[in-house]
């Protein structure tokens, strides 16, 4: 089963809602040409139940009209909720072949606006990225520009990546062994059609950078060995996982001893950063004992990290794209790639 959401949904819904317009012309402006109108009573509504359980039930409808004379009874190619049995409603028949009816122009306007409405909601939220974008870029001309702290080998400290749960407005924060916050993303403004406004704040530089960062992108094949799911967001208008390659930022993934859940090694051009390993919700030092990830299971959103930056952007945001994705890779897939990697790996053998 193939499904997605997110920000490229809307050339999904895009063409969705094409279809809708056209199927609505058609249905108002010809499919009943040359018809003849008529009322007719529906003599019965049975609900046919889906085969898959995310889905909706149909219903044929049976109506019983009269057209030349003779009575007809027949099944309608539309249905409503507000219909019931007994009840009258206009529908329009061929003259030439009186059993063919149809349920009127009603669904097929209904259609049109569907589709005129989902281009609107679309338009408005591209309006909205667009006018984010620009504004970001003020922001950022006034503050002269964005850029990434260089790389400084050396193992610095062992941190923590922790991220808000149970709000829609949820941000992420990397503590110190302390619990002192040293570097958050704060959602400043959250938006249903567009990009949230976020601001990142670094603590131990007193640095504050606004981003745009939008919903979650999840593109399912149902099917993850052949066809690898991918989960993504936009970061300021662009893929994450290509902006991290654009910053030289490449991660491998690896496996905990003893459990599914992954451990990140980042690098920037080449050298080794941080080392990120999933954790449950409870991730300081003295809670291990009782929540580490061998006797609870990890969280998303959730690492310990072990950083060789002394600026923590590159391993803050790379710790987002990991959290806010569900990503296990980073070029935004599942288990797809890493289980054609063993399979490679088993035929060389």
């Amino acid at each position: 089963m193939f499904s997605v959401r997110g920000p490229k949904l809307k050339y999904f819904a895009l063409v969705m809602a094409a279809i809708a317009i056209v199927a609505g012309v058609y249905m108002t402006f010809f499919q009943s040409a040359g018809y003849v109108k008529t009322q007719a009573t529906i003599v019965s509504i049975v609900e046919v139940p889906s085969d898959l359980p995310d889905e909706t039930s149909d219903h044929i409808v049976t109506v019983d009209y009269v057209a030349d004379g003779s009575r007809y009874t027949t099944e309608l190619d539309t249905y409503s909720g507000t219909w019931k049995e007994g009840k009258t409603i206009t529908v329009y028949y061929d003259p030439s072949n009186p059993s063919v009816v149809h349920g009127g122009k009603g669904f097929g306007v209904y259609l049109m606006v569907l589709g005129v409405a989902i281009v609107a909601v679309v338009l408005i939220a591209g309006k909205k990225s667009k006018q984010g974008q620009i504004e970001l870029e003020e922001i950022r001309a006034k503050n002269g520009g964005f850029t990434y702290a260089p790389s400084v080998k050396g193992l610095d400290r062992e941190v923590y990546f922790l991220t808000d749960t149970g709000t829609p407005k949820y941000g992420h924060r990397i503590e110190s062994k302390s619990r002192k916050v040293l570097y958050e993303a704060k959602m400043t403004k959250y938006s249903v059609v567009a990009a949230h406004h976020f601001d990142f704040i670094d603590h131990e530089h007193g640095t504050v950078t606004p981003h745009l960062v939008s919903g979650t992108e999840e593109t399912d094949w149902g099917n993850s060995i052949l066809f690898d799911n991918h989960y993504t967001f936009e970061l300021d208008g662009e893929d994450v996982w290509k902006h991290l390659r654009r910053n030289g930022v490449s991660v491998e993934t690896e496996r905990q001893e003893g459990t599914v859940w992954p451990r990140f090694r980042v690098s920037r051009d080449g050298e080794e950063i941080a080392v990120m390993e999933a954790t449950s919700q409870h991730v300081h030092e003295e809670d291990e004992e009782q929540h580490k990830v061998m006797k609870k299971l990890a969280v998303q959103g959730f690492y310990r990290i072990w950083t060789r930056e002394a600026n923590l952007d590159v391993v803050f945001i790379t710790a987002m794209a990991f959290a806010r994705s569900g990503a296990l890779n980073d070029e935004g897939g599942a288990y797809g790639k890493m289980m054609r990697q063993s399979l490679k790996r088993a035929f060389k053998k």
